[in-house]
Parts: C-alpha cells; structure tokens; sequence
C-alpha cells in the first residue's frame, strides 16, 4: 500500500469563500464604526441628506450609504486681514496684503488697519450646508463691517479712543449678519464671533511721521489733562475743607451773637421790670452804672459841672508842688 501525504498550500472552494466572506465583514465594519474625539462632532449624512449629529466616542453607521463629517466645535479659529503669518515661533514672519487693510476714513483720509478675527463653530450641521463657502463667507462679511466702521470715523479717533468701539461693534454686527445666513430658524453659518482685534492701525508711509507727531501731541494732552484732574483732584477736597470750616466759625459766631443778642433783651426786660416799679431809683442806678462804664480806665481826672462852681473845691492846687 503506497502512502500519500497530504498536499500543503492549496486551499479548497470553501476555504476562499471563508476568506471573502471573512475580508467583507472586515469592510463592513471598518465603515460602520468610526471615532468621534473629543472636540469633535459628526454630522451624519445619507445619501447626501442631514440624518444626524454624533458626539464624541465610539460611534455606528451604516456602510457604503452613510457618510460621517467631522467637525472640530471646540477649536478657536483666526482670520487674519491685511496680513497673513507666514512662520511662526521665536521668529515669525509675516505677509502684508494692502488690498485688505488700505481703508478711506470718515474725514476722507487713508489709513492702513490690520485685523483678526476669532470664532467658533457652534452649529456643526449649519456650519457645513448653509453656505457653499463658509471661511470665504466669514472674510467677505468682516472686510465689509471693518470699512464701514472706519469709514463712519474720523482717523484720529481710530487710532485713539474709538479702538475699542470698533472692535466691540464689529463682533456684535459679525454675529447679527452671520445668523442671517441660511435657511428661515436656521441658525444661520452655525458660527459665533468671539473677538475682532485691530492689530496695527496706522496711515500711509508717505505721512508716517506726520501722524507720529500728531499721536505724540495727543498723548502729551492727555497727560496734561490727567495732571489737570490731579490738581483738581487735590484742591477741591481742600477748599472744601476750609469752606466747612469757615461755614462752622460762621455759625458758631451766629450762635454767639444770637445768645448775647437774646441775654441782652432777657436783660433789659429785667431793667424795664425794675423801672416800672421805682422809675426813679432804676434812672438813678442806670446812670451810675453809664458813669462808672465810660470812666473806670481813666486817671487823674477832674470831674466839674457846667457852671464851674465846684472846680475850686475839689481842685487840689498845692499838689503839684
């Protein structure tokens, strides 16, 4: 009997139909199951229409009919306008783009503003159906609320105290006109403006220098006018000290003159008392009293009447010898 051993290698029909079969389901699960990170959100679609959005995690869908787009709804994004980094790190380099940042002002000058803005998607549905472009989109509509904020404004003010303004103005009408977009109680471009931040504001090169003099004179008033308001600031609490102070020496010496005022009354009331009882004594003790008030700080004297009859008789004449 002659021994066979048995073939190695070959495989039988049934062995490929495993190995097919085994090779579709490794498919079918590869594009059923995906991976949504944390920061992420899915947007689920079939056959090109919206069936819903998927959080962060493990996640299903059906294979070959459904279609999973992510979208990062925690990242802060940046457009920058007027310029754009080249390189970043320790030593970046930067772009400038004039057709962006050269600005007509309200005063009819020419002004070269630099700009960013910062958002983040909060509607990952909106954000990838409602406009065809949305980043293009974000670009035009800020470019147009930047030049209409500048051109209402004269260019000192842009470069000085309206700074603040514009930025805070142009996030609020970003957002306003960002929420238009899309179809009716959509939430428009599924987005929402953080910050808008002028970066350098500054006019044309040929009058650089110009304007250098004019800002540093307008910090110089500036200065002027807080020293002003410290000056102010000192002086007022200290006239009103001296007022209050006046007002009290004031008041006391009212309150004096008032209780002298009424003890003299309280006093000639008394007098008036004793005169319509004995007129005669109250006249007679009222002159004594004038006398000794007019005379008690003088000396040497020599009291006569006005015939002279007893100037001989009181008159001491030896004593000046």
């Amino acid at each position: 009997m002659k021994f066979t051993p048995p073939k190695v290698g070959k495989f039988t029909p049934r062995s490929y139909r495993f190995i097919i079969v085994g090779i579709l389901v490794l498919i079918l699960l590869f594009s059923s199951v995906f991976i949504v990170n944390q920061p992420e959100e899915a947007v689920i679609t079939r056959f090109g229409r919206y069936v819903g959005t998927k959080g962060p995690g493990l996640q299903i869908k059906l294979p070959f009919i459904e279609r999973a787009d992510k979208v990062n709804v925690l990242a802060v994004r940046t457009e920058e306008f007027g310029y754009s980094t080249q390189r970043g790190g320790f030593n970046p380099r930067y772009s400038s783009n004039t057709s962006e940042s050269i600005m007509l002002t309200g005063d009819l000058n020419i002004v070269d503003v630099e700009w960013i803005i910062q958002y983040r998607v909060v509607d990952s549905r909106a954000w990838l159906f409602n406009v065809n472009e949305p980043v293009r989109t974000i670009r035009d509509v800020s470019r147009s609320v930047i030049n209409m904020l500048v051109g209402d404004r004269a260019i000192m003010d842009i470069m000085g105290r309206e700074r603040n303004a514009i930025q805070e103005e142009g996030r609020v009408i970003m957002n306003d006109m960002f929420r238009r977009y899309g179809p009716e109680n959509s939430s428009g471009l599924g987005i929402n403006v953080i910050a808008v931040q002028l970066q350098n504001v500054i006019p044309p090169t040929d009058v650089q220098e110009a304007f250098e003099d004019v800002n540093k004179a307008m910090q110089d008033l500036e200065r002027l006018v807080n020293e002003g308001i410290q000056a102010y600031n000192e002086e007022i609490p200290r006239a009103r000290g001296e007022a209050e102070r006046t007002i009290q020496i004031a008041q006391g010496y009212a309150t004096e003159r008032v209780n002298k005022a009424k003890g003299d009354v309280a006093r000639f009331n008394a007098v008036y008392d004793e005169y319509r009882r004995a007129p005669d004594v109250t006249r007679q003790r009222l002159y004594y009293e004038m006398i000794e008030a007019v005379f008690k700080d003088e000396k040497d004297m020599t009291l006569i009447d006005r015939n002279l009859r007893n100037f001989l008789p009181l008159l001491n004449l030896g004593e000046n010898r």
